[in-house]
């Protein structure tokens, strides 16, 4: 990695804002998860909170990706984590005064993070490609790749402590705080204003920016596979890491909160790893050999991993210790794959993707590839309720093979640049 972005003022002050709202949101979903599975043991409904996300995804995202595009992104990040701050702060509250938080309010609160997840993540999209050189991007995006992870790192074992010793409540706070200090940060950031607001806003503006969005997708060989091969891997892979993971480590294994939280830590450590060490061995391989690659070695690891759960491994060991070590090993490998393949597509995304359109074609392109995530979360926690979660994790990795297989052919196509593709970047990284 470019050590000399991290040393410049707007850089280093995006990635400080971006590390402490991250650790305060993901000490804020550990816990939360903690506290759903303990209210009320069922995968089911734990999977159904996440899912219910979705529905403001479906509604808002085309209006979040032509708002993010039409409007000051700066303004935009600093109001946003500020109204995020507000948002759980009072959730803070209304748990100190009542000493718990009901299903429904549950629902709610995780409906009001993602509209404003929504609509920060599509400002957010164009600020560092428009804040470093093209030649620059796939570092920056391993140093965003990194401090992303880092929270993810330190958040599980900071949150298992702190939920042990106060509950939600306080994280609840302390996660305020850090979206109000991730604000201020933001503040003083310097941000190229490369938004296009139009003379008027109607429905007709409106509908003719978010098809011009959706004909950048439809018009990209890369982003058109990747939105393709992309629904089907995410609507098997997700449930796994959001849904059948946790539960296993919690329900079939046994684990104690500082175990899951040490688990969730390994996982992250692995997404660590991959932007210090790897960024080299991407720049070097082609992005469809790299994909095919790295998901091929994830659906044999995930094939491995439906073994761990089983009774027979259980008894084989006599105890639930050895099983959970294997278990992480296998997620730090799967870990490491996942994140060497993200950088790599998130870079050539911003390459070819004008940073004017980024947030409408952002937004489009990520509604596309998660729309079928909550429907696997509700699938797959159903069958963690009533079938042996090994066999469920089996089905997903044979899934997933079958599904690498079939696109083997357009994920090859990749490697051959477009016609007219500035600096042929399909075939370079």
């Amino acid at each position: 990695m470019n050590m000399k972005l991290i040393k410049q003022r707007d850089f280093f002050l995006l990635i400080l804002g971006k590390l402490v709202s991250l650790l305060g949101s993901n000490m804020q979903q550990f816990a939360l998860s903690l506290y759903v599975l303990s209210l009320t043991g069922s995968a089911t409904i734990f999977a159904s909170i996440l899912s219910i996300s979705i529905l403001p995804r479906l509604l808002l995202s085309p209006v979040a990706g032509v708002f993010g595009d039409w409007f000051d992104r700066k303004k935009t990040i600093v109001l946003l984590d500020l109204l995020n701050s507000i948002i759980i702060g009072t959730y803070g509250i209304i748990f100190i005064i009542k000493g718990s938080l009901s299903l429904p309010m549950l629902y709610i609160f995780v409906i009001l993070l993602e509209i404003t997840e929504i609509f920060f993540n599509s400002a957010m999209s164009a600020v560092i490609p428009s804040m470093v050189e093209k030649e620059d991007l796939l570092d920056a995006n391993s140093f965003n790749s990194l401090v992303m992870n880092v929270g993810q790192l330190l958040a599980p074992i900071i949150g298992a402590i702190l939920y042990g010793s106060f509950g939600l409540k306080l994280i609840l706070i302390i996660t305020s705080i850090c979206f109000l200090l991730s604000a201020i940060s933001e503040m003083f950031i310097n941000i190229p204003k490369k938004h296009k607001k139009p003379e008027k806003i109607n429905i007709k503006v409106f509908m003719d920016d978010l098809i011009e969005g959706i004909n950048v997708i439809r018009g990209n060989r890369f982003i058109s596979t990747m939105i393709q091969l992309g629904t089907i891997i995410n609507f098997v892979i997700a449930p796994i890491f959001s849904v059948g993971l946790i539960f296993i480590i919690k329900e079939v294994l046994k684990a104690t909160d500082f175990q899951f939280g040490i688990f969730q830590m390994v996982l992250s450590s692995s997404m660590i790893v991959a932007p210090i060490f790897a960024t080299g061995y991407i720049k070097k391989v082609k992005v469809g050999r790299l994909c095919y690659m790295s998901f091929i070695l994830i659906a044999i690891s995930i094939l491995v991993m439906a073994l761990i759960p089983s009774k027979a491994m259980i008894r084989t060991f006599n105890g639930h210790l050895i099983p959970y070590i294997v278990l992480s090993i296998i997620s730090f490998m799967t870990g490491v794959l996942a994140t060497i393949a993200n950088i790599a597509m998130g870079t050539i995304f911003n390459q070819v993707t004008p940073i004017e359109l980024m947030g409408r074609t952002s937004t489009v392109f990520n509604l596309a590839v998660t729309i079928f995530i909550p429907i696997g979360q509700m699938l797959f926690g159903y069958l963690y309720d009533i079938i042996s979660a090994s066999y469920v994790i089996l089905v997903s990795g044979a899934i997933l093979i079958f599904t690498i297989k079939r696109y083997k052919a357009l994920l090859t196509e990749l490697d051959e640049p477009e016609d007219g593709m500035e600096g042929d970047v399909l075939g370079e990284i």
